[in-house]
């Protein structure tokens, strides 16, 4: 720590004095991509979890995947950081001390791999983005330039490298790894994506078939923090947080109780146990996340900078609220316990906290991977079915207005899908240019006739 700030959240600056010691705690769980929505979401569970029992054996090593930020922020705090809590009426604010390591994979790629080795560690965990997993076509892009260099030798800079090491290297206790990411049946999918490149490697052995992959399905809005953020934190701490992240008060993790070893009791914090995650998972792939997407595009096109503003605006919450009872809820099966309808009107509350200023740019980012897993499912059941996907198709809509019109898209197919809409100057022309993006739209859904009228009619509306 740097004792020159001694205004700093640290391990001898702490408000409140935890019920587990930090220092106490060894490392158990390794977490990879140590973003915003690890540190306030299972980062949270686990401090909970240990609070409550007082275990200590799961503290948490987090991998980020791409720059020394977080370590710079988390390192002069002794790896403290605070979770600030936004409800509609209410805000507060709690010290989170579970991770107990910072590595940076670029700088470090082999204390990754030991680290997963480590068998003192039970279970790694995955917040990476959908476009972590580096899958193409339901399966490993193994043309990805970064998969290729991992597989040439060098040492892993990708999550299924580093997992593949790891896995390679270890002895004793099977590994549980759980994805966190929003993709359908996320378990079983990396498990495939983890035999994939463990073919293409000549990896594998015990501790790859003992290893277990549960799904699960996580909750929580959490927005980018801002220096109003830090500033707000540091007058309910009584001293300053660099590494502070802001959350919306509801919190949700459901995991498939299928681990290869010990785990964390996070269950006593409020996760779900359940043998099957998959009605879960679509009610909020479905519901929460494909209405974030469509009022994100809708939303950014008439000029609105946060979802909540996009939610205020009549025209638009109606939208939303058609995707969900037209389109969306005919394609679910609830699982037990959850009223559909009345979720999806839980959903739009959340997204009118004014306190979330969660921007409608940030949620629109990575489009090319999240449509498939968030709307597309549901386009396909409707026209399957024999319904017009009205609702649904506009959201894609709204994506291809948005992909065409921004400045800059933040998406791994950037320069794809600019290139496909340069010369697109019409609404039909734009629909077929971004229809004909394979990586995107499979091949049923390019050459349906009803949802492209839907989207030409959509875009021609949009542009107008």
């Amino acid at each position: 720590m740097n004792r020159s700030d001694s205004n700093r959240l640290s391990l001898t600056n702490l408000p409140t004095k935890p019920a587990v010691d930090p220092n106490e705690l060894t490392v158990g769980i390794v977490h990879l991509g140590l973003g915003a929505f690890h540190r306030a979401h299972q980062a949270v569970f686990t401090e909970r979890a240990a609070q409550l029992t007082g275990e200590t054996r799961w503290g948490i090593a987090g991998v980020s995947q791409r720059s020394a930020a977080v370590r710079e922020q988390l390192a002069p705090q002794d790896g403290l950081y605070a979770v600030l809590t936004r409800g509609t009426d209410s805000t507060s604010i709690d010290v989170i001390g579970s991770i107990r390591e910072v590595l940076t994979a670029p700088e470090d790629p082999d204390a990754v791999v030991a680290r997963i080795a480590d068998p003192r560690v039970s279970v790694v965990t995955l917040t990476v983005t959908e476009k972590g997993y580096r899958a193409a076509n339901g399966g490993l892009d193994l043309s990805d330039p970064e998969i290729q260099a991992d597989l040439a030798g060098r040492p892993p800079r990708t999550v299924v490298g580093q997992l593949a090491a790891g896995l390679a290297r270890r002895s004793g206790e099977p590994l549980t790894i759980v994805s966190c990411d929003n993709l359908v049946a996320n378990g079983p999918f990396l498990q495939r994506l983890m035999h994939q490149y463990a073919d293409a490697a000549g990896l594998g052995g015990e501790q790859f078939e003992a290893a277990a992959f549960p799904a699960s399905m996580v909750d929580r809005i959490v927005p980018a923090t801002t220096d109003a953020d830090r500033d707000e934190a540091a007058r309910l701490l009584g001293v300053r947080d660099e590494a502070v992240v802001v959350a919306e008060p509801f919190l949700q993790w459901v995991i498939e109780d299928h681990f290869a070893g010990a785990r964390p009791a996070w269950d006593a914090a409020g996760a779900v146990l359940t043998a099957d995650v998959a009605p879960w998972e679509q009610a909020k792939l479905r519901m929460l996340n494909a209405t974030h997407s469509m009022l994100a595009y809708l939303g950014a096109l008439r000029g609105y900078e946060t979802i909540a503003e996009a939610v205020r605006d009549d025209e638009l919450a109606a939208a939303a609220r058609e995707l969900l009872s037209a389109d969306v809820v005919p394609t679910l099966t609830p699982p037990d316990g959850l009223d559909l309808t009345a979720y999806g009107e839980s959903v739009l509350d959340r997204f009118a906290n004014p306190a979330l200023k969660h921007r409608t740019t940030q949620v629109a980012m990575d489009g090319s991977v999240k449509l498939p897993v968030r709307l597309l499912g549901t386009v396909q059941d409707r026209l399957t079915a024999g319904a017009e996907p009205h609702s649904a198709s506009l959201a894609v809509a709204g994506w291809m207005v948005y992909v065409a019109r921004a400045t800059t898209v933040d998406d791994p197919q950037a320069d794809r899908l600019k290139s496909a809409t340069a010369n697109a100057t019409t609404p039909t022309a734009l629909v077929d240019a971004l229809l004909a993006v394979e990586t995107v739209f499979p091949e049923p859904l390019r050459e349906n006739q009803t949802f492209r009228s839907l989207l030409i009619d959509h875009v021609s509306t949009l542009t107008a």
